[in-house]
């Protein structure tokens, strides 16, 4: 579990797409481990700073997702282990949300403005 939780809380990011939580040097080294196949941030320090938020709140720490039913209710019980902001302030640029949709994916705002 304590792999799960970031060390340094100062630069901690929340992506605008899934939630997770991590530092914002493993989105730029590593990417997102749920959106990375689709939106590339590793190793793209604007597209990090266009799809992830430093301000959030409400995380769940998550270990199993698929066996949670918190993570079903919060959407994200097919994502990766690790912890997850309930709200993430901001939104993607509109060329990703497209690009997402392109894909077949919906995007949902994490902001609470979908639920409006």
């Amino acid at each position: 579990m304590a792999s799960l939780v970031p060390k340094d809380k100062r630069q901690l990011r929340a992506c605008l797409i899934c939630g997770i939580v991590q530092n914002h040097h493993v989105f730029r080294d590593a990417g997102c481990p749920n959106c990375e196949r689709l939106v590339k941030m590793a190793g793209q320090s604007d597209v990090v700073a266009d799809c992830t938020s430093g301000t959030f709140d409400g995380i769940t720490a998550v270990l199993q997702p698929r066996m949670s039913w918190v993570c079903k209710f919060a959407h994200v019980n097919n994502y990766q282990p690790g912890v997850y902001a309930a709200h993430v302030a901001g939104r993607i640029p509109e060329d990703i949300e497209d690009m997402l949709a392109q894909n077949g994916i919906s995007y949902h705002p994490r902001d609470g403005s979908a639920d409006e």
